[in-house]
């Protein structure tokens, strides 16, 4: 199996220019190719991590991948399938973003050997252009019907586009030109909604130069609700560490729905189809056992945060699970039990268990709050307490900052000082 049937077999080509030409192209030859990452935010997210990892299937199949940096871009946005206007960042900003961006990149692709990746950014090129040689040299050769024909474009159109959102086809096209003169790339990967332009890039370097380049659409990933999953969005799942930290990364992957566990194996782990395969019969076999999302856990977790980060995150959820609170740091507390509620105490707190389950809004009375401690249903940092007279003191502070507070089997609560 070649590289571009193993991409169609995991479900990463969505559209192609030439599927002819491509094959041929990436079974003969060593073909340069590029993908685009605007920095509109300090990170990268799951929704970039599709076409990151295709860029590394074709480096580890002997290709050579351009990874471009959106200094210039990023300044802009794109307005591909958004419902509103981009805001627009400070030079200062995008320049920070790009060089985060640029080390998240560095962690999936090897910048050593014959075909070592190479980091561009945009900005390099845009920022001596100035607003007359853009017009003559690059808007030109795009009609204004062309330009409205994208999909991108006609969504927009009721409701409002600025000229700078509409031209942002023309950028990326002229983004293409400069790496297909300057660094020989043929091919450009993105996403399914960056078809239109993507094509814009293809034209103008057939336009410009003659050469005929080529262009690979993923498909989407989209959540249960059908949405995309980016930080405009609102359920972005970031590849930064302190956006996103890895235990919350680690619980993201365990609870995919059964009817993704497979799809997503293939398109998110390097495990071989075969692998795949043999892991999909064990899954049909015993469903509740998980398999599908603990492999996807435990490859994707290792591949973006490294095998030390997924230990600690299998440690975390099974310290939780058997109520070892003490048996984790405060760190690792706050990131398995970042959505429980918290209750701060107040300066004159007495240390009163009975007061605090009321104040605290853990127990709903005083009545209720004695019943619960009565009935072992109050646990303090993972030990029942069955004390109606129970005074907290500093030993119930882990790390002299909270306090764990369980009612039952699943309601934790967060004590802070």
């Amino acid at each position: 199996m070649n590289i571009f049937e193993e991409l169609k077999a995991r479900g990463l080509i969505f559209q192609t220019t030439d599927e002819a030409a491509l094959i041929k192209a990436l079974t003969e030859t060593s073909v340069n190719f590029y993908t685009g990452y605007d920095p509109t935010a300090d990170s990268l997210h799951l929704g970039h991590l599709v076409p990151i990892l295709n860029m590394r299937r074709l480096q580890l199949a002997g290709h050579h991948p351009v990874a471009l940096v959106g200094g210039a871009t990023g300044m802009i946005g794109d307005p591909s399938f958004k419902d509103t206007e981009r805001s627009l960042q400070t030079t200062d900003t995008v320049a920070q973003w790009s060089e985060s961006i640029k080390q998240q990149l560095s962690r999936f692709l090897s910048f050593e050997g014959d075909n070592a990746a190479v980091v561009v950014n945009n900005y390099d090129w845009f920022a001596n252009m100035n607003v007359l040689e853009f017009l003559r040299d690059v808007g030109k050769y795009y009609t204004i019907n062309y330009m409205m024909s994208k999909e991108s474009v006609k969504k927009r159109i009721e409701t409002g586009i600025s000229y700078t959102e509409f031209a942002y086809q023309i950028l990326q096209g002229y983004d293409f030109y400069q790496l297909n003169e300057n660094h020989d790339v043929n091919l450009q990967i993105g996403g399914s909604d960056q078809w239109g332009n993507m094509v814009a890039g293809t034209d103008l370097i057939r336009k410009k130069s003659g050469n005929e380049t080529h262009v690979i659409t993923v498909p989407l990933i989209t959540d249960s609700t059908g949405k995309k999953f980016g930080k405009s969005e609102g359920n972005a799942v970031w590849l930064d560490a302190d956006k996103t930290s890895p235990y919350e990364f680690y619980q993201f992957w365990l609870n995919i729905a059964d009817s993704d566990g497979v799809k997503f194996l293939k398109i998110f782990t390097f495990l071989s189809l075969d692998e795949i395969d043999e892991i999909a019969k064990a899954f049909e076999a015993a469903p509740h056992e998980r398999l599908a999302q603990k492999t996807l856990a435990k490859e994707v977790v290792t591949l973006v945060h490294g095998e030390a980060a997924y230990q600690q995150a299998v440690n975390i959820s099974e310290q939780l699970f058997a109520g070892h609170i003490k048996a984790l740091s405060v760190k690792d507390i706050k990131a398995g039990l970042k959505d429980v509620p918290s209750y701060t105490v107040a300066s004159d707190f007495d240390g009163n268990l009975v007061n605090l389950l009321v104040n605290a809004k853990i127990s709903p009375s005083r009545r209720q709050a004695r019943e619960d401690i009565t009935n072992g249903a109050i646990y303090l940092n993972g030990e029942r307490q069955t004390d109606l007279d129970y005074v907290l003191s500093d030993t119930d502070k882990l790390e002299n900052e909270l306090t764990v507070i369980r009612r039952g089997k699943k309601k934790y609560t967060i004590v802070n000082y």
